[in-house]
């Protein structure tokens, strides 16, 4: 796995699981899955948006 690659922390709270989603292709988002049930998360990247790195997802 790329150590300079953009992520984001995520806990998947669907089944108490963290995991780091990565930036698409496109580089206007961030997106991943829950390892376990497979639900989908995406995190648009825009002006204005959040420092933060570690997130919750339900």
């Amino acid at each position: 796995m790329e150590k300079d690659k953009k992520y984001l922390g995520i806990m998947f709270e669907c089944c108490n699981i963290y995991r780091r989603i990565y930036i698409n292709k496109g580089g206007n988002a961030y997106e991943g899955r829950c390892p376990k049930c497979f639900a989908v998360v995406k995190v648009l990247i825009g002006p204005g948006g959040s420092d933060n790195r570690m997130f919750r997802a339900r």
